[in-house]
């Protein structure tokens, strides 16, 4: 795999948009491999309470938290951009291994390097149980969020 992942910085509200709806299609394939690629070999995260560093750790951390997060669904919205960093916000659902339903809700802090890798994740995430029918994710398991389904914002959160 190439070590350019575009759209490159600096970004447009177009290519911002872009590059977030690629973050969010690759977290949602649930392939920690695919999504340690979009990150610098160096990468460093601040994920809640765990500081990461480097693609080996990243895709640890996802093996991790994928055996734990299970009907994982999760829709990302572009908040802010500048040339090379991004301000997203996102909501994901999930569900643990006693059967209790989540969302997360989060923000996160992207900076990026020349060749559209990110060199730097800040994520803040809180999670709220809720009931199986509240759920609003919907669509087929370890895939890309349809064109159609409603957006963060569509969905009032």
């Amino acid at each position: 795999m190439s070590d350019r992942r575009p759209p490159l910085p600096p970004f447009s509200f177009e290519t911002a948009v872009q590059k977030v709806r690629a973050a969010e299609d690759a977290w949602n394939s649930r392939d920690p491999a695919r999504v340690a690629l979009a990150y610098s070999s160096d990468s460093t995260w601040r994920n809640r309470s765990s500081f990461i560093k480097g693609r080996a750790q990243i895709e640890a951390f996802l093996v991790a938290k994928w055996q734990q997060e299970h009907e994982y669904r999760l829709i990302k919205e572009l908040w802010a951009f500048t040339e090379d960093r991004l301000a997203v916000r996102f909501a994901y659902e999930w569900c643990n291994n006693a059967g209790q339903w989540f969302r997360s809700y989060g923000n996160e802090n992207w900076a990026f390097d020349a060749n559209g890798l990110m060199h730097t994740r800040h994520a803040s995430i809180n999670d709220v149980p809720i009931k199986e029918a509240q759920r609003l994710f919907f669509w087929d398991r370890a895939s890309p969020r349809p064109a159609e389904h409603p957006s963060l914002s569509e969905l009032g959160l």
